[in-house]
């Protein structure tokens, strides 16, 4: 019966699609959403929850209201989301909210009818912590990867945006996480699951930011020196990588000069430090991490 509520809603949703070129996006959306879901669903069900660890979110909420009163987890991760999305129509408009409804029906599908009886690990609290961080990670990923949303912490956090628009979105979730966190050392009585849920929910993360950046992340460097176009030609030649050159004026000597600037791969960029230490010591040189490079001698920038 909840499959076949739950499979309505898709196909009114769908229903709703304007054109060919929008149902078929929306088609490639839910097969996204449903793979995503799946390996979600493993890592909740077959890791974090006979574990009793709360992965942070809504999904660790739905954890312990389990634990407590044998509710499906999908099912309450869907009534969580209720109020929240309703929130979100007034203030985040309905495109948002559709296309969050619409992972969050499918989510739902897979955790509480299609994975609900996958089989469990017993053993290693730690692994579980770690392989359910994995299964967790990689499938937010693949639903992250057509821009959809699983709700919870990422609605919360929008809202709370709009209210603190000086903060941060990144420190607000970690805040709604360490409160999920520290409610499930008191709902459980054990702060080990606590520290556990904490593994799990790091791990989740770097595998989300792995998935979506991948080997695209990288280092921008900025270098300053009166060296700065033998630097360039240094690295262009040597590491067949391009550079931008920069007009710059120093404040304190009101001398023009050029300021050399250049991204590589996070493993390449200590073949610049020996580049800039070989042609120029007394070079400056500021350090950035680069969260994706796109482009020419990386990953090519993909039309959509």
């Amino acid at each position: 019966m909840k499959f076949l509520i739950i499979l309505k809603v898709v196909r009114m949703m769908s229903n709703t699609m304007p054109d060919k070129h929008a149902g078929k996006e929306f088609l490639i959306d839910c097969l996204f959403d449903l793979a995503g879901s799946a390996v979600f669903s493993v890592g909740i069900h077959s890791f974090t929850a006979p574990a009793l660890i709360a992965p942070g979110g809504a999904s660790g909420v739905a954890t312990i209201v389990n634990y407590f009163f044998h509710i499906p987890i999908g099912t309450v991760n869907l009534l969580i989301n209720v109020p929240l999305l309703l929130l979100a129509w007034k203030f985040l408009g309905m495109g948002f909210v559709s296309k969050t409804l619409k992972s969050l029906v499918i989510m739902t599908l897979t955790l509480d009818v299609l994975f609900a009886n996958f089989p469990i690990y017993e053993g290693d609290p730690l692994l579980a912590a770690l392989f359910g961080g994995v299964f967790i990670g990689i499938g937010l990923g693949i639903i992250f990867m057509r821009g959809s949303t699983t709700g919870g912490t990422d609605i919360i956090s929008r809202l709370l945006m709009l209210k603190f628009p000086y903060m941060p979105m990144g420190q607000l979730m970690m805040v709604i996480n360490f409160s999920v966190l520290a409610a499930s050392a008191i709902a459980f009585n054990d702060i080990e699951k606590a520290l556990y849920g904490l593994i799990a929910t790091f791990v989740s993360s770097k595998m989300v930011d792995t998935l979506l950046y991948g080997t695209e992340q990288g280092k921008m460097a900025v270098i300053v020196s009166d060296k700065s176009q033998e630097i360039a030609s240094a690295i262009m030649s040597g590491m067949n990588r391009g550079v931008t050159m920069l007009k710059s004026v120093g404040a304190y000597s009101n001398k023009g000069g050029e300021v050399a600037l250049c991204a590589v791969r996070k493993s390449e960029f200590y073949k610049v430090k020996q580049v800039v230490q070989q042609i120029d010591p007394k070079a400056f040189i500021i350090v950035c991490d680069a969260g994706q490079i796109i482009g020419a001698g990386f990953k090519p920038i993909q039309q959509d």
